[in-house]
């Protein structure tokens, strides 16, 4: 079980938010009486990890199961299933109760539905005619507090369903996730949104404000003073450069779900043959909380020094005779010591990828792309993985991206990339390539690409960055300041207006809102700026800027936006919500499908 993230430093009350889904589904298992067996559908099963220990859920009589084909094991009568609303798992849990009644088996059926029932859900059970025999209710979950200044929605689909789809389903999700913060928090005065996605949520809120209003007393400042939402259609250059933060890197090579990474024992040092080991990366964790941010060069460095002047410490506690309290404190530096040795472990693992040639051929590769100075280069470099066979999402991740920085290849290059891929990867892969083209990230060129003018006038490229002092963003990809999170600068300083050019050069519309009773009030015109005390709230706390990903964040964006708040000057406190963690790999997988 991973850890549970510490919420006590938000700055937001984000612990009520958990608390209160905590309550949510004990009331549920409370409200069915007697033993039962709670079946989880796997993923889910994840999420719910960071709101809830499986301990607790054990002191109320319940046998935990995850959801799969196979029929529930369990002596229980009454068999509660916890399932997003998909329609595939539909006919898993009709063929479980087929399979009960085949057997004489007379059992009690409940299904809560998370976040909320859907119609094509339930018409699938009445079909398999099982409807009839189940309790049906909802747990709404929209919202999971991932770590203190990150929240989740939990749609891992969602870029993909807008952008391939046509499905707008998740849009709703969001607005309802932002809503049910408003209902908590207060109505977010400030809005700003960028992307036709982000648009959309936008009039979704607006709709859900005045069809369940949140009442806010005219006295009470909200707490959350401005929302930007960005869609990531506006930025597909960024997730597909590889992430050089240390927490970007783990996620990189080794995939962290809800928080926490597996890894084979012996990485960490713990010599069991074969066994897996669940290591925890959240703020819990006060070394990781100082190092995830850091680029990873400068975490080598960190990690070196810590544990010299541990040594130092322990050889003048073995050579001279200290005071108690000199004693206390290098105990108090002993207690940190299984999080060293957990770091030094996973810093060394990561080192052996980062240090391989082709992997900083890789990193050279992007950079030329961003800096669009070669076209035939990058071409080139594409074709030679295509003949080499490298793994297919490698090739789309750098094709991507080539091909998003220049709007499209031309079309003898097109199709001529095209055929080579599906001759390599074999034609069942025909689905992902018009996936990819209806999602506009591998096409044909139609108009000259505006590129450069936007990494101009952003400054999307910085020069000698110092990744150990960083005094910008590009810090986290070595030289390129990730899009998304230049536009949130700008957002937050001074607001959509004084970029209205750049912005109409990037896809999607944008808009820019008062809400609830500050609409109408011109002082509210600018996000305020710190002389005119709108910006402390009334305790003194700095104000705050929730920033929504639709359609996902990586964490090298969550760090660029961390340092952003750290600056001198910046009078504003960061909270990213997004409908789910990605990176190149995960966000290139979503698009994967096969014809046939």
């Amino acid at each position: 079980m991973a850890q549970i993230p510490n919420l006590d430093n938000s700055p937001l009350n984000l612990k009520s938010l958990r608390e209160q889904s905590q309550r949510d589904l004990v009331k549920i298992l409370k409200d069915i009486r007697g033993k039962k067996c709670l079946v989880i559908e796997p993923k889910l099963g994840g999420s719910l990890s960071l709101i809830i220990q499986t301990s607790l859920l054990k002191e109320y009589g319940i046998e935990l199961r995850h959801l799969s084909a196979e029929p529930v094991q369990t002596d229980c009568t009454k068999v509660v299933y916890l399932v997003p609303s998909q329609r595939d798992l539909m006919k898993f849990i009709s063929s479980h109760v087929h399979n009960d009644i085949s057997k004489g088996l007379q059992r009690e059926y409940y299904i809560y539905f998370v976040p909320r029932r859907e119609i094509q859900c339930e018409k699938i059970l009445e079909e398999e005619n099982v409807h009839h025999l189940m309790t049906i209710g909802e747990y709404p979950l929209y919202v999971v507090p991932l770590d203190e200044d990150v929240l989740s929605f939990e749609l891992d689909l969602a870029y993909k369903e807008c952008q391939v789809d046509g499905d707008t389903g998740s849009l709703w999700q969001i607005a309802k996730a932002i809503h049910k913060l408003e209902s908590s928090f207060g109505v977010i005065p400030n809005l700003r949104a960028k992307g036709k996605a982000s648009v959309l949520v936008a009039d979704i809120l607006n709709r859900m404000q005045t069809e369940e209003p949140v009442s806010s007393s005219d006295m009470a400042v909200p707490e959350i003073n401005t929302l930007i939402l960005i869609d990531r259609e506006v930025d597909m250059v960024t997730p597909m450069c590889s992430q050089l933060t240390y927490e970007g890197l783990v996620d990189e090579f080794l995939r962290i779900n809800n928080g926490s990474v597996e890894l084979d024992s012996s990485v960490m040092g713990v010599q069991q043959e074969g066994k897996k080991m669940k290591v925890p990366l959240n703020s819990s964790d006060k070394l990781f909380k100082e190092i995830r941010d850091l680029n990873f060069e400068v975490v080598v460095q960190v990690l070196r020094q810590k544990a010299t002047s541990m040594k130092q410490d322990y050889t003048e506690m073995t050579t001279t005779n200290q005071t108690v309290s000199e004693l206390k404190d290098f105990v108090k530096k002993l207690n940190s010591l299984p999080e060293m040795t957990r770091h030094i472990n996973l810093a060394q693992h990561l080192s052996k990828f980062t240090s391989k040639p082709s992997f900083l051929a890789k990193l050279d590769m992007e950079h030329t792309i961003v800096e669009a100075s070669s076209y035939d280069i990058c071409f080139e470099y594409i074709e030679e993985m295509i003949q080499k066979q490298e793994p297919l999402i490698n090739v789309l991740r750098i094709l991507i991206l080539f091909s998003v920085t220049n709007s499209g290849l031309p079309k003898k290059h097109f199709d001529y990339l095209r055929r080579e891929l599906l001759h390599s990867y074999g034609f069942e892969h025909m689905a992902t390539l018009n996936n990819l083209e209806k999602a506009g990230l591998f096409k044909k060129q139609e108009s000259k690409s505006n590129w450069l003018t936007v990494k101009r006038a952003l400054q999307l490229v910085v020069e000698d960055t110092d990744t150990a002092n960083p005094n910008d963003i590009a810090y986290v990809f070595s030289g390129y300041a990730p899009l998304s999170i230049r536009l949130v600068q700008h957002a937050v300083r001074s607001g959509w207006r004084p970029m209205e050019e750049i912005l109409k050069l990037l896809p999607g519309p944008h808009t820019e809102t008062k809400r609830g009773r500050f609409a109408s009030n011109p002082s509210f015109d600018t996000l305020q700026s710190a002389s005119n005390g709108i910006d402390k709230i009334a305790d003194g706390r700095r104000s705050l800027v929730l920033v929504v990903f639709v359609g996902g964040v990586t964490f090298a964006e969550i760090s660029a936006l961390r340092f952003l708040s750290a600056q001198e000057g910046m009078a504003y406190d960061l909270i990213i919500g997004t409908t789910k963690i990605v990176n190149g790999h995960t966000l290139a997988e979503t698009f994967l499908g096969t014809s046939g």
